[in-house]
């Protein structure tokens, strides 16, 4: 029990002040113990945040799970753009989710192999996801692709400006617009239009 409640701790301050700025001693303060409590549950102040880290990692990669689970493969539009509003929603809503992009961006230097091999293994399975997806819509014949993987990489290009945009942007509308054009162009480029 008293190691979520560190690492939900960790998680607020590693989110705000980032892992050089987030200490171990106001972390133990939000929890109400001392410093060297910490100890007893994480080997130091990396151990604590690769274990959050990879935490928001797998709430990010369940929420996506959860998504394609639900989508049938007759409605490519509804489900895409369903999926490019789901992935604006949790990052701008869950705490976890706006840590994993932040330290995706922007990992401590000498934890950034590590954080880019959980990076790359959430990208891995969500491209597999999608393009097993886009492969259904080519056979269905609802979408114009020859092979998946096309479609796939440049909706993958379509999420990662939409993520871009939620890292460095601080304003709603261009969220929108961005959203808006990038989308219009991907689905003529893949629609029976």
């Amino acid at each position: 029990m008293k190691s979520n409640e560190i690492k939900e701790a960790a998680l607020k301050y590693f989110t705000i002040h980032g892992y050089e700025g987030a200490s171990l001693s106001q972390i133990a303060e939000e929890v109400g113990i001392k410093k060297q409590s910490i100890y007893t549950h994480f080997k130091g102040k990396d151990d604590l945040f690769l274990q959050v880290l990879h935490d928001a990692k797998e709430t990010e990669l369940s929420s996506k799970l959860q998504y394609f689970n639900k989508i049938d493969s007759q409605n490519p539009e509804k489900d895409l753009y369903g999926f490019l509003k789901l992935v604006i929603d949790l990052f701008q809503k869950n705490e976890q989710l706006k840590f994993w992009l932040r330290m995706s961006f922007f990992p401590p230097a000498h934890l950034s192999k590590a954080i880019e091999e959980e990076v790359i293994d959430i990208e891995e399975k969500v491209q597999a996801i999608l393009e097993s997806k886009f492969q259904d819509w080519i056979d269905a014949e609802v979408i114009v692709s020859d092979v998946a993987k096309t479609p796939t990489f440049a909706f993958l290009g379509v999420v990662d400006s939409i993520m871009l945009e939620l890292v460095y942007g601080n304003d709603e509308k261009r969220l929108k617009d961005k959203l808006e054009a990038s989308w219009t162009v991907f689905w003529r480029g893949i629609s029976h239009q």
